[in-house]
């Protein structure tokens, strides 16, 4: 708590001093999207947040594993395409199968931050639609647990996330596992609204996403993964956004405008709106949907009344409303996917995926809008369920 503590009053003061607008529509188009999904997803909500209410807090330090070298509070995952060496007595050093995700590695971390946050993410949005203190208080307790109790808290870092035994004891790749933290922020905006959410519980959540952000901005994993020229780029980016703007960094959120113009639209995206680094992956479909879906909710995140990224066009045209409509046509009918299938989990795609209502909802689009209501909602699928941070949209809206 002493590190955290350093941090607070700086971070609440740079929080007071500004905030970043995200509204991309006119407010009484916005509010009417946003009635719609809460009508829309209210049934689901409820049943997701009265199992929310029953679970047990969860934590990382419950679970150690072998291979780690951190201490009980740091977060360990491995290199999901990396396996042990048949041919090695111990099948160390591992060996790579690009899009094959090893079975036997360990998730029970990755398993604690995504449970925590889909429950938290659940009960915020339960309290959004009915205002009713029971989800502000279970919401305190999973969070109190995870993030802020010295024994059971996670480290606000990533420092051993995808290691590869015999390799790497963590890698700038493994700074991804952090997406599903994205949608904690926008819990705890629906959260403080409620006089039941402790402000010191508060205070102490926004330094910790500043800590966390400042290791993304100036550990050597987290900026080899900002330099990225694919997927991993953006979801790093999508993370330092959303928890900057968690603490109205305003810098920080101009930086990220940038990249997300001059790199993301303009270099990453093809002419067409697709993005070849994802579609030459043994794994295209899947690989561009999570993409679209990063991009999107990075361009909802950083858009503002002055600068609006929906509506951005680079030198050579390209824009974020070509990537959305690249891909339309393949998730109203995956039949029509012009490459090989993925080699896994390619019967789970598509979801419901966020990057339809967001664009939808920009662009006054009602067939993106329709789809998102039609398509599966909550896979059970676990490499589909990695592969979507956003569980709760009206969260974000």
């Amino acid at each position: 708590m002493k590190q955290i503590t350093k941090v607070m009053g700086a971070v609440m003061a740079a929080a007071a001093l500004a905030t970043v607008a995200l509204v991309t529509l006119p407010l009484k188009a916005a509010a009417e999207v946003m009635v719609d999904v809460a009508a829309h997803d209210k049934e689901r909500i409820l049943k997701l947040a009265d199992a929310a209410l029953k679970q047990v807090p969860l934590t990382i330090t419950s679970d150690v594993a072998k291979y780690t070298t951190g201490g009980p509070n740091d977060f360990y995952s491995n290199g999901d395409y990396w396996w042990p060496d048949p041919s090695k007595p111990d099948g160390v050093p591992y060996v790579q199968r690009d899009g094959q995700t090893n079975p036997n590695n360990f998730v029970a971390h990755r398993m604690a931050m995504r449970n925590t946050k889909d429950a938290v993410a659940a009960l915020a949005a339960a309290y959004k639609v009915t205002g009713d203190d029971k989800y502000v208080v279970k919401a305190s307790e999973l969070l109190k647990v995870f993030f802020i109790d010295e024994k059971t808290r996670m480290n606000p870092h990533l420092a051993f996330t995808q290691a590869i035994p015999g390799r790497t004891t963590g890698s700038k790749t493994g700074v991804i596992d952090g997406l599903h933290l994205v949608e904690i922020p926008a819990a705890i905006k629906a959260l403080e609204k409620s006089k039941a959410f402790d402000v010191e519980l508060a205070k102490a959540l926004h330094a910790w996403f500043a800590e966390l952000n400042h290791w993304m901005l100036t550990h050597k994993n987290g900026i080899d993964e900002g330099e990225s020229l694919n997927n991993h780029a953006v979801a790093y980016f999508l993370q330092v956004a959303v928890f900057a703007d968690f603490n109205g960094e305003k810098e920080t959120l101009a930086k990220c405008r940038t990249r997300f113009k001059d790199v993301f639209v303009n270099v990453q995206m093809a002419a067409d709106g697709s993005f070849p680094r994802e579609t030459a992956r043994t794994k295209p479909y899947a690989y561009s949907i999570f993409q679209l879906d990063n991009m999107v909710l990075l361009c909802k995140v950083l858009s503002t009344p002055e600068d609006n990224l929906w509506n951005y066009e680079g030198p050579e045209g390209r824009t974020i409303r070509k990537a959305v409509a690249w891909l339309y046509p393949y998730l109203a009918d995956k039949s029509t996917w012009p490459k090989k299938p993925d080699v896994m989990a390619w019967d789970g795609w598509p979801s419901r995926q966020p990057a339809l209502l967001f664009a939808g909802q920009a662009y006054n689009e009602p067939k993106y809008i329709e789809l998102w209501k039609k398509l599966p909602t909550d896979p059970t699928d676990l490499e589909v369920r990695r592969n979507i941070a956003i569980t709760q949209p009206v969260l974000w809206l």
